[in-house]
């Protein structure tokens, strides 16, 4: 928690350390610092990058758990459900505006120019993961039915894929080569990877259990979340089935009783959409290491680059 300020009015400095402090994966910083040694540069160069992008992280966290009305975060409840949406609201804000100094401080260590470069690339990140969960949620605003497989993945490059894998790497390489990267350079690695990343994370969200997944069980069907197996279920299920759905959705979450979710639990059985969803996700998974190995073709082996690689087998196998 060093670095966080201390002091300052309460319910909000204080809480910005909450989410940190609980046991996490710290996969994004993880990536970033990898990254950054893979192509020649040192843990000190990529420190403040990788804080700042765990603080961005758990800012984007505080914020979804309260548009997605979860009530459990880490295995501990959410901040919204201890402290009110107001003071949620402005713990995320606050823990982004911490990022931002943190990117900041890189100029004493990096320079202005990769200073400069690397808060491009943050720019860019925070744009497209805004403008997929505006998508997720206006899908479910406006009670999307007729979306595509393609749609689903369109979402998961920006929601998902960007922040947690495409923007970690490419800042990493930033930051060691001190240069501006091709503008695709990663991107289609980290687009599979973080696509088979959200496929599991769907997944345990229904199969997982919650001492590891460490989140409320079914949130997903309560929420009417717009994942890859409903997607599935609706192109696949009868017209009736479909026209009962649709209204089962198009009702508010608060609205939305255990007999209706063990319902969609029976359907998406019925119809194979969670094994669908699962294949999907092996297949992304294969094609994120054939495009991993060829944007790493030119960095030397070694633990770093074999820790990116191996994030494609984690990403699958994991339980939380």
């Amino acid at each position: 928690m060093r670095g966080l300020p201390s002091g300052g009015p309460p319910h909000l400095y204080d809480l910005v350390k909450a989410y940190p402090a609980r046991d996490s994966k710290g996969l994004r910083a993880a990536l970033c610092i990898a990254s950054c040694r893979a192509f020649g540069g040192s843990t000190a160069q990529a420190l403040n990058s990788a804080v700042a992008l765990e603080l961005f992280h758990n800012g984007f966290l505080v914020h979804d758990d309260l548009q997605d009305g979860s009530l459990f975060r880490r295995g501990e409840s959410t901040l919204h459900t201890r402290y009110g949406n107001a003071i949620a609201v402005n713990v995320g804000n606050a823990t982004h505006l911490q990022a931002l100094r943190t990117l900041m401080d890189n100029g004493e260590i990096l320079g202005p120019r990769t200073t400069w470069l690397v808060m491009e690339e943050a720019e860019r990140m925070l744009r497209h993961t805004l403008e997929g969960q505006a998508i997720e949620l206006g899908w479910i605003f406006d009670n999307a039915c007729e979306l595509r497989d393609r749609d689903y993945l369109q979402m998961c490059l920006k929601k998902t894929c960007w922040y947690s894998f495409i923007h970690p790497m490419r800042v990493g390489a930033i930051v060691a080569t001190g240069a501006r990267l091709d503008s695709e350079r990663l991107c289609r690695f980290g687009w599979y990877l973080g696509a088979a990343f959200q496929i599991q994370d769907d997944l345990l969200n229904l199969e997982g259990h919650f001492q590891a997944y460490g989140k409320e069980i079914d949130g997903d069907l309560v929420e009417g979340k717009r994942t890859l197996m409903l997607i599935h279920l609706l192109q696949k299920c009868s017209r009736r089935e479909k026209a009962q759905l649709r209204t089962m959705l198009g009702a508010a979450s608060a609205r939305r009783s255990a007999t209706n979710v063990a319902r969609l639990r029976r359907l998406l059985k019925k119809y194979d959409s969670l094994d669908y969803a699962r294949r999907c996700g092996r297949q992304l998974a294969g094609a994120a290491f054939v495009e991993g190995l060829a944007a790493l073709r030119d960095v030397p082996d070694g633990a770093d680059k074999a820790f990116i690689l191996g994030t494609v087998a984690f990403v699958v196998g994991r339980d939380r």
